[in-house]
């Protein structure tokens, strides 16, 4: 069919955010300037708290350094009192959960935290000796290349990604292949990678396997097929929020035939994994575990409020190359956690706006493919 085919192709537009890249471009927002690659590491890197290798000094501060101790420990004690009563806090408050999340995570529960809200956690409880089923089973050969290939450009400047066929990437590839047993109509998409390294930043494999399960099947759906179709009509929801919240860039948008294919299935796909700076990549995947995808959304209307939606803005992109370059290019300094998390608060667009547009959007699709067909 007609729809096919243009699915097809904007998958095939879409894909060039992943495919063919050197190790070294994979995060540029945790790269430091003259690091060529994980085996050119030398004593004179410096290891963030993240895990990540900068020169000396090039760190930016985590965003936690910022909050006094005893503020830190006075959240510290509040989630856990929460974990310990979690069914309760879900059901009966929230609304503090929610608060909670938005304020940010503490790094010594945000594992725990994670598989709560998500409820993978309960997820691996009920299926015990389920993984290690997975990974005794043989492995499609078509899956196992491509995750074999794509190791080692996941996080290759985070200590624990380092090593070709170390602990970090053996762990990676194990929880992706036991994906492809899991969803075998899935099977496995590029973008889960950054996904899956990310988790396991945080929590051992198994745990690691069961959140990205949450994630692809649950808060993600049909993100990861063939096709890319749930991805697709989520970027064109986004285009038309982008006209109500900033209308001058829509025009822009449309006017140089700039797809939302083009700038958002990274963002989207990988979860901002690869487009922010690590503190605030854990800030948005702490309220997304909460929320749900609508916080992609706010944050790429941000992402567009930063860097394309002023009038010089605008007036400085002629052609669709200097539009895409600003919203790829956008100064690590201007991402600032809390910056972000406020601004994408503060929007003046809502959960009902979202779902107005969204299915604008799917009926937009329904309606193309039945006229191509």
């Amino acid at each position: 069919m007609a729809a096919s085919r243009n699915n097809s192709a904007l998958q095939k537009r879409a894909h060039i955010a992943f495919a063919d890249e050197e190790p070294a471009e994979e995060d540029t927002a945790n790269v430091p300037n003259g690091v060529a690659s994980a085996s050119s590491t030398s004593s004179v890197l410096q290891i963030d708290r993240f895990g990540f290798l900068h020169e000396p000094g090039s760190a930016d501060p985590p965003s936690e350094s910022r909050i006094p101790v005893a503020v830190l420990r006075a959240r510290e004690e509040k989630w856990r009192v929460m974990l310990n009563n979690w069914e309760f806090w879900m059901k009966k408050k929230f609304d503090k959960v929610k608060s909670r999340c938005r304020k940010g995570i503490p790094t010594s529960m945000r594992a725990r935290a994670w598989q709560r809200l998500c409820r993978s956690q309960m997820m691996m409880e009920d299926n015990p000796g389920k993984y290690q089923s997975y990974l005794s089973r043989p492995h499609d050969p078509r899956w196992a290349d491509d995750i074999e290939k794509d190791l080692h450009r996941q996080f290759p400047h985070h200590e624990l990604f380092l090593k070709r066929g170390g602990p970090g990437q053996t762990d990676l590839q194990r929880v992706l292949l036991a994906y492809t047993h899991h969803n075998a109509e899935v099977g496995y998409c590029q973008a889960m990678g950054p996904v899956a390294a990310a988790l396991l930043m945080h929590m051992p494999e198994e745990q690691a396997f069961w959140t990205l399960v949450c994630i692809c099947d649950q808060y993600l759906p049909g993100y990861y097929s063939s096709g890319l179709e749930a991805v697709l009509i989520d970027g064109d929801a986004l285009f038309g929020m982008i006209k109500k919240v900033f209308p001058a860039t829509h025009r822009l948008l449309r006017k140089q035939k700039i797809d939302p294919a083009l700038y958002m299935v990274d963002w989207f796909m990988c979860i901002f994994s690869r487009n922010l700076p690590w503190p605030t990549v854990l800030r948005v995947w702490d309220i997304f575990f909460c929320e749900g995808v609508k916080v992609l959304f706010r944050v790429a209307l941000v992402l567009f409020k930063i860097s394309l939606s002023t009038r010089s803005q605008l007036d400085k992109c002629p052609s669709m190359y200097e539009s895409l370059e600003r919203l790829r290019k956008i100064p690590p300094h201007l991402l600032g956690d809390e910056w972000i998390i406020k601004e994408s608060l503060k929007l003046p667009i809502n959960e009902k706006d979202m779902e107005r547009e969204h299915s604008k959007a799917l009926a937009a699709r329904k309606s193309t493919a039945k006229r191509t067909e």
